[in-house]
């Protein structure tokens, strides 16, 4: 059973930086399509950013030019790099996997880790 775990959230100051990291189990996860999405207070989940399992990458235009997706094979793991941190950026941040030519295997998400970006 694959299981994606979320961790790096936390609370930073406008203008900050930060990382978060998604960590999943299993050993087919350089055959998964890896997103990190978002979902403020009275807002709908929205997609923040994407990586295929060739490394090509799409982003949200409020995120592009500030935010990094990233992805370690080796250690089953994806990444965003947050910069230039703005107070709307402010949601739970959730990590989804998902296999483009196995649909059996679903969408998984990970419980999701809070950021909030405030003074």
């Amino acid at each position: 059973q694959v299981q994606v775990v979320e961790s790096g959230g936390g609370l930073v100051q406008p203008g900050g930086s930060l990382r978060l990291s998604c960590a999943a189990s299993g050993s087919i996860f350089s055959l998964m399509t890896m997103g990190w999405y978002r979902q403020a207070p009275g807002n709908q989940r929205e997609l923040v950013a994407a990586i295929t399992t060739g490394g090509s990458t799409n982003y949200a235009d409020s995120v592009k030019g500030r935010f990094t997706i990233t992805r370690d094979n080796a250690k089953n793991t994806v990444y965003l790099q947050m910069n230039s941190l703005k107070p709307e950026d402010t949601a739970v941040y959730y990590c989804n996997a998902k296999i483009a030519t196995m649909p059996s295997f679903g969408t998984r998400w990970g419980q999701g880790t809070q950021v909030t970006v405030s003074s």
